[in-house]
């Protein structure tokens, strides 16, 4: 009789993990899926919608900059009023919006929905980690992250085939309809299955927020408007100046404020700075690099949008296959060299596409560079999300949460904007030629950054620094934020 109510409450135990696995995964997906779902669509919505250059890269970055400055806002949000409510009040702004996209008549209607959506992913997505994180037990947490990060890599790598099937067997509108049934399923369910939680004593940290927001809103105004009004005009002289004091003032903020939305003393710890400066370029990168390939294998290569998707499947695949292969590995031997290792392989892919790029490539000879790329962002996806999560003690996992989300948008953001502008200033649309002649150089840059990325992972401590026991890491840090190995972690309240 005992072991049979053992093995009950070990059912029971389990249930709940799985159902926010699924739902924070799924939801998850969603929120990663919409980063970069419109590129393969971008043609089409050019042409039916029209627009330039700046506003196809506004399509693509007024969803990601609101994501990036709203998400450690949002996580604050749920610690302070309920993780579970907010989550559910997150999908329903991000499938409204969803709805409202869909629906758009032109480029700006579309744009200001885009940024709506936005609103409603910073809400919900740097919840889920947190959400997952406390119902997993800890012996299981290392491959239910590590299920959680590739999940969320897929998402990212298969936007494109998504965006170019839908796009092209339906409308390009079908991208943002996609969201709607689901995010209905899961709103319920939300309510049903999760356990709700807040943190004790959580603050809002509104003067933080529009700092945030209105410096990254600057520099991200004056990269994408450069070439179409010059480096030197006041728009972009005054975005790129006012943006980056406000940038420094929210650091200065982080520092002195009682209760900052991100306390910068967490990146005193080389665990924490490592995987968040590698995060951020790492999306730098991969984003800016997406953002023109996808284009180039349609306006250069001559592919349709579902044959541009297919053909990076040897990419957008690989998460599935080695992504979980890759979380087990990392319990074992640590996170940072799986990291770093799959860092190197994506520069090396970007790298080898930069090398071999000209207005008559074959698909042969792009090959290895997909596959190298695909292994890389899969080493790379799974392990990185359980790093972030040993790095922070349990008080801080809500605001590590959301600052590495933070970050990784503001990568992404940046990476579209930098890249289309050296590909706008080396190249163009004109022609084939001139596509290939902008792209080129951007991949270099995007290669040069994940191999930046690379370095900084290495900063990460070792798996058995990591697992440090609380109360010698606490003396050790000092309060920095050190490390504080996942089974250390309570389970929610």
């Amino acid at each position: 009789m005992e072991n049979t109510r053992d093995t009950r409450g070990a059912t029971a135990l389990r249930a709940p993990a799985v159902w926010a696995l699924v739902l924070t995964s799924v939801a998850g997906f969603m929120a990663a899926l919409d980063n970069l779902v419109v590129t393969t669509a971008l043609p089409a919505i050019r042409k039916d919608l029209g627009g330039a250059l700046e506003d196809l890269e506004w399509t693509v970055n007024a969803y990601t900059l609101t994501f990036a400055v709203l998400l450690m806002f949002g996580a604050a949000l749920g610690d302070r009023f309920g993780r579970r409510r907010l989550f559910m009040s997150g999908l329903a702004v991000f499938t409204g919006a969803s709805a409202v996209a869909a629906l758009s008549p032109g480029i700006n209607e579309l744009i200001a929905a885009r940024a709506v959506q936005g609103v409603g992913a910073a809400i919900m997505m740097p919840l889920t980690l947190t959400l997952l994180t406390a119902a997993v037990p800890p012996a299981r947490r290392g491959m239910a992250l590590g299920i959680f990060g590739a999940v969320g890599g897929l998402a990212v790598a298969s936007g494109p085939l998504i965006g170019g099937t839908l796009t092209e067997h339906i409308s390009w509108q079908w991208i943002f309809w996609l969201n709607v049934p689901i995010g209905l399923a899961l709103i319920p369910l939300a309510r049903l299955k999760l356990a709700e939680s807040t943190a004790p004593n959580a603050r809002l940290d509104v003067p933080g927020t529009l700092l945030i927001s209105g410096g990254l809103f600057g520099i991200v105004y004056g990269l994408v408007n450069a070439n179409a009004h010059g480096w030197t005009s006041a728009p972009v002289l005054t975005g790129l100046i006012v943006g980056t004091a406000l940038v420094g003032a929210f650091v200065h903020h982080g520092f002195r404020h009682a209760n900052p939305m991100l306390p910068m003393r967490l990146f005193l710890g080389r665990g924490f700075l490592g995987i968040n400066a590698a995060s951020l370029l790492m999306y730098l990168g991969m984003f800016g690099s997406i953002f023109l390939l996808s284009q180039f294998l349609q306006g250069v290569a001559g592919y349709t949008p579902t044959q541009a998707g297919l053909r990076m499947l040897p990419w957008t695949g690989m998460p599935m296959i080695v992504a979980p292969i890759a979380g087990i590995l990392s319990d074992r031997i640590g996170g940072r060299p799986v990291v770093a290792t799959g860092l190197a392989l994506q520069a090396l892919g970007l790298g080898w596409f930069a090398a071999i790029l000209s207005t008559d490539v074959s698909y042969a000879a792009q090959l290895p560079a997909l596959i190298l790329s695909g292994v890389g962002m899969a080493l790379y996806f799974a392990p990185a999300s359980n790093i972030l999560m040993s790095t922070v003690t349990p008080a801080d996992q809500g605001k590590a949460s959301g600052a590495n989300n933070a970050l990784r948008e503001v990568g992404g953001a940046l990476g579209v904007a930098v890249l289309a502008s050296v590909f706008s200033a080396q190249g163009g649309y004109a022609s084939p030629q001139t596509f290939t002649d902008g792209t080129v150089p951007a991949l270099w840059i995007g290669a040069a950054a994940v191999a930046v990325a690379a370095a900084f992972a290495l900063l990460v401590p070792s798996k058995r620094a990591l697992r440090t026991p609380a109360p010698i890491a606490a003396a050790a840090g000092a309060g920095a934020g050190v490390a504080v190995a996942p089974d250390k972690v309570p389970a929610a309240s």
